[in-house]
């Protein structure tokens, strides 16, 4: 299925497809079109219909006359990438470490063990809110156990067929997938244990631990088989990708991309879920067309911040039906490690279909690719940190500050500007820096090449319109390391520019969802770009956020609310914390500041397993409702 096949549906067309597909998939086990052709469908009916009730559906597999079970907790599907950018931009919405597993192609289970420890109810994914009861067909799939040491638990995990066990099956199904999905639902249980399968533990509710490590960690110990994985900093997702994708083979299982989660549980209450998928985990996927080339030359490109990028540039080839040149290799540490060479024979692959990447060299070259010393846009010393190259006089450096003023154009919305003109106005001394955007005329423009009066005045009707901006959206314009989406929205809740600009280190780090490293590098940021936000001041008015504290003692703690509340429902309650300041969690961790019970009683486990925290020497404070109304009025 071609792009131009796709963007000739209808909405309708595509409603009908996606409804289509995810049926053959997980209903009749049979899928006609790859992963990626069904992501292209999902990604352009999202654009053209972001709203349509098909993109939160989840496909129920669970016929009309089978035994329900409902899922206390919903089983959502995963969020998907294909690229390296997009994982990145997923990663810079929370704090701590991520873990990596394989995404294995099985199909999902979940597990009940009763307060002995004995297994009692296990059951499909359906359609996220309701499954199929599969217990007696379970229990004859050995990799499962069906009595563990700690009970009140709910194991969830993937049951999947051994690749070895799948080939005396081949020719007689399309994949092991399809032939587990109706294994695993026999009307006759021991039919079941014929087919050998295998489980994979990948998730746990029930218990007290605060990161996914200690679930896996825990998860072991009591008798489950657990999906390889390896905790990472966020600078090392792409290596662990292409880690796994290089062991790919070596596995016993099938497995079609690698699933990334963040390690703290915490953070993945703060991030919550979609109706379709869990913000906190995304699956990157292996799909496109690989092909051999050969490596011409490494160029090496300047962006805004100053980081100089090394670009691949090879011997034309067809992948994915495009024909592909160039590559990104995203940072030096990528050629070092590659041994990249003049001449070398490598492995390209168009990941989904779109993003051309290098993967491997299969034979080298006779000349290595020479790391640069000197900046190649200004001619500047380049400084190096860790796996990456900077230019030293970025804030003079043509290419780095084009790339800025892209950045800044992009975020308040002025459209009409592309690099290339933004280049040539940076060239001729007309916009140096951002705030200069606002003092362009009409003569100014005119007098460039390719420029008419009706251009013109369109390009400048979009300036004026930019000069009153949001607070989240002029603190994000300013392009300063680690200020972003996320900790822009964060920040402005202070609700002036003013106090955001006062902040010190420490009462940044002291946020929930900020800590040390990106409140150093904002306060320098801002401290850094004082000058300009002066100079941007005197154009740009800024709307700053209403409805929220600035001195609220409790602002930046968290609180999660248990039973009944009688002065208000709690998603008022949850509403006033967030409008003073402070961050609502879904469930008990280690990182819980206050447990609220409401005064109506009924407070259940979250109570008790708040009390065995404490315990075991945890901060987290039991609070009554009148004590939380009396934190409120203190605003």
């Amino acid at each position: 299925m071609s792009m131009n096949d796709v963007k000739k549906l209808s909405i309708e067309e595509l409603e009908a497809q996606v409804r289509q597909h995810n049926r053959l998939y997980f209903v009749e086990n049979r899928p006609e079109i790859s992963d990626y052709d069904f992501d292209r469908l999902v990604e352009e009916l999202r654009e053209r219909k972001p709203h349509s009730k098909v993109l939160s559906e989840l496909t129920s597999d669970v016929p009309a006359s089978a035994k329900k079970v409902n899922h206390d907790i919903p089983m959502l599907s995963l969020d998907k990438c294909y690229d390296e950018k997009v994982l990145q931009d997923w990663a810079a919405k929370f704090e701590g470490d991520v873990v990596a597993s394989p995404k294995i192609d099985g199909c999902a289970v979940s597990l009940r063990y009763d307060q002995n420890g004995d297994l009692f109810l296990a059951a499909t994914r359906g359609d996220g809110a309701e499954g199929e009861e599969i217990t007696a067909n379970v229990s004859y799939v050995m990799s499962i156990p069906k009595k563990i040491k700690k009970g009140g638990l709910e194991v969830r995990g993937e049951v999947y067929m051994p690749l070895s066990i799948f080939k005396s099956y081949k020719g007689k199904f399309a994949n092991p997938r399809n032939l587990t999905a109706g294994a695993i639902k026999l009307k006759d249980p021991k039919g079941t244990g014929d087919y050998r399968l295998s489980f994979f533990a990948y998730d746990l509710f029930g218990s007290t631990e605060a990161t996914e490590v200690e679930k896996y960690k825990l998860l072991k110990s009591l008798g489950f088989e657990v999906v390889k994985w390896r905790e990472l900093k966020r600078n090392e997702m792409q290596d662990a990708f292409n880690d796994f994708l290089k062991m790919r083979d070596d596995f016993d299982y099938e497995l079609d991309g690698v699933v990334f989660r963040t390690n703290l549980l915490a953070e993945q209450d703060r991030l919550g879920s979609t109706a379709h998928h869990p913000r906190y985990a995304i699956a990157y996927k292996f799909q496109g067309d690989s092909g051999e080339t050969i490596l011409l030359d490494v160029e090496w490109s300047v962006s805004r911040t100053g980081a100089i990028t090394p670009v691949a540039i090879v011997e034309p080839v067809e992948l994915s039906g495009a024909i592909v040149r160039r590559a990104s290799l995203h940072n030096v540490g990528i050629v070092k490690k590659l041994g990249l060479s003049k001449g070398a024979k490598v492995l390209m692959m168009r990941r989904g279909g779109v993003i051309p990447n290098l993967e491997s060299v299969i034979e080298q070259g006779s000349e290595a690719i020479k790391i640069p010393k000197r900046c190649p846009s200004c001619d500047s010393d380049i400084r190096v940190e860790d796996d990456f190259l900077y230019c030293t006089n970025s804030k003079s450096c043509v290419k780095s500050k084009v790339g800025e003023l892209a950045h800044f154009v992009k975020a308040v919305g002025i459209d009409g500007f592309g690099e290339k003109l933004l280049a040539k106005l940076y060239e001729e001394g007309l916009v140096t820096d951002l705030s200069e955007l606002y003092d362009l005329t009409r003569d100014d423009l005119i007098g460039l090449e390719r420029m008419g009066d009706t251009l013109a005045d369109k390009l400048l009707s979009n300036v004026d319109a930019s000069k009153q901006v949001s607070l989240p959206t002029f603190l994000q314009s300013l392009g300063i390391r680690e200020l972003g989406k996320h900790a822009s929205k964060i920040l402005s809740s202070f609700g002036s520019l003013t106090k955001v600009m006062s902040l010190s280190e420490d009462e940044l780090s002291e946020i929930n969802t900020i800590g040390p490293v990106i409140a150093r590098e904002v306060v320098a940021g801002l401290k850094d770009k004082n000058s300009l936000i002066d100079k941007l001041l005197k154009h740009v008015a800024v709307v700053e956020e209403r409805n929220v504290s600035t001195s609220w003692h409790y602002a930046g703690k968290s609180f999660l609310f248990t039973g009944k509340l009688l002065s208000m429902g709690r998603g008022d309650a949850q509403k006033s914390t967030e409008s003073l300041g402070g961050t609502t969690a879904q469930s008990v961790t280690k990182g819980l500041d206050y447990l609220v019970v409401g005064d109506g009683g009924g407070a259940g486990s979250k109570l008790e397993k708040v009390k065995k925290l404490q315990s075991g020497g945890s901060k987290v404070q039991i609070i009554a409702e009148k004590d939380f109304l009396e934190m409120i009025k203190e605003s």
